[in-house]
């Protein structure tokens, strides 16, 4: 089916454009209007290349009581998102060839939005069968892992990039496990805990010494580095240099960028997550942002239950996939951040990261995913209106301006609030 998109306002271009979409790609770029008996008007709004996640969590299988794929799915389309990358932590983890073919299937039959799969890492002989699925990339959870485990795992995957058809991309989670399990013990062994114990016991030098490592590694071994959730200004001014060298990327979460650890006080346990929120200072921000940047939402739901057992025994993620884009958006509207970096942190950048190459921007030949925004939207956020089964949000109740009202899928509506 043919789709024409009129009426549409494109970042940094003047006047109004039509798209044509055949086939679920984009065949036609004008600014005189295009015929159709499929004409959608999304009424002079901006429609920007569709924008892409590269860290959710959506809990399929094993967890499904926190998220599956058809809900976070419809959280992503709802939030302006057309294509999400999950991660392997589910339950069984998705590090054999057996779990990453299972869960390619539950996405197939659940998702309504295009999706990816990181693979976990395990023995060179099971990520070898695993690269034949074609996982995204592989994601290593470093505060998990012990420095001789991290020697051999980042070798393995460099024998496997030799060896195989992997890209070598990596992707870690970069916290030091001995520094988290040392400050960890003896934060406990205070008399009461309260919830921004958290912090230190997971503090920021624990994701400095983590990055330094895994830029050690993935330059020794001739891999392309991505690091998640990254949270520390020191680590952050670290890979900015190293990236002179070599090929690195990082993401931005939009709680690292927008609160800091005293939103414990507030927040309680609620806030948690991995990496932490850090103190003021030693934390990146909003003006971290530039036209390089890139923003993953981490977007890790847990049912209330899971949220109140304590500063320990909580579990760490906050659902961000129907808030980030309304809060970036919103920081637009203040003046903080340009228009113009909106589809490169949201899109472009990841697609050329991920080697997603059909995606990332709107041009002749390439997919019809879209993202409409209407820029002076305005409301306040409410997490019964949400799509996740998560019923927490630290952005629960905060003013917006700024809404992706309309998400396309392969030149297919899934949603629509315009």
């Amino acid at each position: 089916m043919d789709l024409v998109i009129k009426n549409c306002k494109l970042v940094d271009m003047s006047g109004e454009y039509n798209i044509k979409v055949e086939d679920g790609k984009i065949t036609d770029i004008s600014k005189i209007p295009i015929k159709s008996d499929n004409v959608i008007d999304i009424k002079n709004n901006y429609l920007m290349p569709g924008f892409i996640d590269p860290h959710i969590h959506f809990r399929d299988p094993g967890l499904t009581q926190k998220e599956d794929f058809k809900t976070g799915s419809l959280s992503a389309a709802n939030g302006g998102f057309t294509t999400v990358i999950d991660m392997p932590n589910t339950i069984p983890k998705t590090n054999t060839y057996k779990a990453l073919k299972e869960k390619i299937e539950i996405a197939k039959n659940k998702s309504v939005v295009n999706f990816e799969l990181q693979a976990g890492t395990n023995t060179l002989e099971e990520m070898e069968k695993m690269v034949t699925l074609n996982p995204i990339s592989f994601k290593i959870f470093m505060d998990l892992e012990t420095d001789e485990d991290l020697e051999k795992i980042f070798k393995d995957l460099s024998i496997l990039k030799d060896t195989t058809d992997y890209n070598g991309l990596v992707a870690t989670h970069c916290e030091k496990k001995s520094i988290v399990e040392y400050e960890t013990a003896k934060l406990k062994q205070k008399e009461e805990n309260e919830a921004i114990d958290y912090t230190y016991a997971r503090p920021t030098i624990s994701e400095d010494e983590s990055v330094k490592q895994a830029i050690e590694l993935a330059k020794e071994n001739d891999l392309k580095l991505h690091i998640c959730h990254l949270s520390s200004l020191k680590s952050l001014k670290m890979l900015e240099n190293a990236s002179k060298t070599m090929p690195l990327s990082w993401e931005f979460t939009p709680h690292h960028l927008l609160l800091d650890n005293s939103a414990y006080n507030i927040y309680d346990t609620f806030i948690k997550t991995n990496p932490p929120l850090r103190p003021k200072g030693e934390s990146i921000d909003i003006t971290c942002l530039n036209e390089n940047s890139i923003i993953g939402t981490d977007h890790a739901p847990h049912t209330l239950e899971d949220k109140a057992k304590g500063v320990w025994d909580s579990s760490p993620g906050i659902p961000n996939l129907e808030t980030v884009v309304p809060l970036l958006l919103t920081e637009v509207n203040k003046g903080n951040i340009d228009l113009k970096i909106i589809p490169k942190i949201f899109s472009e950048n990841a697609s050329k990261v991920y080697g997603l190459e059909n995606k990332g921007e709107i041009a002749i030949g390439k997919d019809a995913d879209f993202t409409v925004i209407d820029l002076k939207r305005e409301g306040k956020f409410d997490i019964d209106e949400f799509k996740t089964k998560a019923r927490y949000s630290p952005f629960d109740g905060w003013n917006y301006i700024g809404m992706p009202v309309m998400t396309i899928v392969n030149g297919k509506i899934v949603m629509n609030k315009i």
